[in-house]
């Protein structure tokens, strides 16, 4: 199985939905933009936020076993994919990479 390497690209921040929907929390998403992960044999890496491998475990797995070519084209690079978080208030876009 390939490692895939999964990189934090961009962190967003919605204030405006927090205002209006979201109840106040203690501990918000701790990963930061150019943070990056090693998925080895498929696995969540050590010490990923869980939510976030929630959205992007079949991709990460996918690439692990070599597939590619998402959606017919999608991405520049066949081996690879943008996932975003299921975070509607704090998403944080991971590219995923297939590396040897």
């Amino acid at each position: 199985m390939k490692q895939v390497r999964i990189t934090a690209l961009r962190k967003t921040q919605h204030n405006d939905l927090m205002a209006r929907y979201e109840n106040p929390i203690l501990h918000a998403c701790d990963v930061r933009e150019g943070e990056s992960w090693v998925s080895i044999d498929g696995k969540c890496p050590e010490n990923f936020c869980p939510e976030a491998w929630k959205s992007i475990r079949e991709f990460a797995e996918a690439l692990a076993r070599g597939e590619g070519n998402f959606y017919d084209g999608w991405m520049k690079n066949p081996y690879s994919a943008m996932i975003s978080c299921n975070d509607g208030f704090r998403p944080v876009s991971f590219y995923l990479e297939a590396i040897d």
